[in-house]
């Protein structure tokens, strides 16, 4: 069963997917019909202009020849070849010449029609739709349907004759009307197919959205979850390591109090330990108080020059007595020439003396440490070396966790807290540099400080 951290961050995990989900869900939808009213417009206007269009030229051409009778029978013809004029026989074979006289080539989308002043028929194309309503109406811009779902729209310009006489106000008067329309089976098919891709479309991009939220929700939780386990790891540890100094002190104090006032000599020892217990507790807390604020980046950049020479041999003659009493051979090599670094040169020497400190406790008796110094393209490298038992492959990347011991009994034994690395490491880190470890079983381990070089 899972416990109620993992209940907790997989709801989150669905909230944030769903809420990921309906926000682009919803922009996907609106950015989808706003484009399918763009184009469904788009395709409308370009409809009407090109009605217009060809309206105009037909106007243009032929209202200079209009005749001034209402039923200019012989002159339709000549002027429009290929219509059918009312009471007339139609000629449905026009040559290619008569076809383009009008000015349309495409006889299977456009239509025309021509009525009298008074809303009368005079001629027709013979493609004109059979529900086509018989009577007149004057507005512009007409759109109507047949039986079989096809629609057209068409627009009505009205024409002047111009042999009506020889003043202005009979050469505006007006001569009958011109219908010019179209079918919108292209159009309604585009449009169609449009609907067709939104109907599909829609619901398999959000499901693609559906999909990627859950996945980016996942990847959004797991630094969140990561670092809510590593603080509940955290305090376990940290509760275990103050639990047995505490408890050892309150059994020391309880024993004391128990104690005869007539018995000096057992006192004294007891205090010893109170106060050695109390040391390590105090030490810790300054360790977890130094790691977080080091962690936190609550302390600004350190740029004072420090010698790393100065560094690497105080250390070396500091830790030699250790080294005597643990039976290893300590030694250094630190270059002539001075290397300085930008820092705070009490953390850096914290830094090395973790690494060092680590090197000699975890090197069996006999065994070497050795401190080297050095530079590389503008980085400074402090490497320890030792001779000891080696680190496993599966714990390299886990040695830099507070708390975390390779072997937990040997830890207890030279007093270890399992902070030593997670502080050399953050430090490392707040000097912009890092640690690197390799390290082989029975073959010692390399622990490598790279810090950037600095020229003062």
């Amino acid at each position: 069963m899972m416990n109620n951290s993992q209940l907790l961050f997989r709801r989150s995990r669905r909230r944030l997917a769903c809420w990921y989900a309906i926000a682009m869900g919803g922009l996907l939808s609106l950015s989808g019909l706003g484009m399918y009213r763009a184009l469904v417009r788009s395709n409308w206007i370009a409809i009407e202009r090109e009605i217009e269009s060809i309206a105009g030229t037909l106007h243009d051409s032929f209202e200079p020849m209009l005749p001034a009778n209402e039923r200019p029978t012989v002159l339709l013809q000549q002027i429009f070849p290929d219509l059918c004029v009312v009471e007339q026989p139609c000629n449905n074979s026009p040559t290619l010449i008569q076809r383009h006289t009008t000015g349309i080539s495409d006889r299977t989308t456009y239509y025309i029609r021509l009525f009298n002043q008074q809303g009368e028929l005079l001629a027709f194309s013979p493609n004109q739709p059979l529900s086509l309503p018989t009577d007149f109406n004057p507005t512009p811009w007409q759109t109507f349907g047949d039986k079989g779902g096809s629609r057209y729209h068409q627009f009505t310009t009205i024409l002047h004759s111009a042999h009506n006489g020889d003043n202005q106000a009979s050469n505006q008067r007006s001569w009958g009307y011109l219908q010019i329309g179209r079918t919108l089976a292209t159009y309604d098919a585009e449009l169609s197919r449009i609907q067709w891709i939104l109907a599909f479309g829609l619901p398999l991009m959000s499901a693609l959205i559906a999909v990627t939220a859950w996945a980016l929700s996942g990847l959004a939780m797991r630094p969140i979850y990561q670092s809510y386990q590593q603080q509940q790891q955290f305090t376990a540890n940290a509760a275990h390591e103050l639990r047995s100094p505490l408890a050892s002190l309150l059994a020391t104090v309880e024993a004391t109090l128990r104690l005869s006032s007539t018995q000096p000599q057992v006192v004294a020892p007891m205090l010893e330990t109170v106060e050695r217990q109390g040391r390590r507790l105090s030490h810790l807390i300054a360790d977890l108080l130094l790691l977080s604020r080091l962690e936190q980046d609550a302390s600004p950049k350190p740029d004072k020059p420090c010698c790393l020479n100065d560094v690497v041999a105080d250390l070396t003659e500091e830790f030699s007595e250790l080294a005597n009493v643990s039976k290893v051979d300590l030694t250094s090599q630190v270059p002539d020439a001075e290397i300085y670094v930008a820092g705070d040169e009490s953390q850096l020497y914290r830094l090395v003396s973790n690494v060092i400190a680590n090197a000699i406790q975890y090197t069996p008796a006999h065994g070497s440490v050795r401190i080297s110094l050095k530079t590389r393209d503008h980085m400074t490298l402090v490497s320890v070396e030792d001779s000891g038992i080696g680190i496993p492959l599966s714990e390299q990347s886990q040695i830099f966790e507070r708390f975390y011991r390779v072997n937990s009994d040997r830890s207890r034994k030279t007093g270890g807290t399992g902070l030593g690395l997670a502080i050399s490491q953050a430090i490392a880190h707040h000097h912009d540099g890092k640690i690197s470890v390799h390290s082989n079983i029975g073959q010692g381990s390399l622990f490598t400080i790279h810090l950037p070089s600095k020229t003062f």
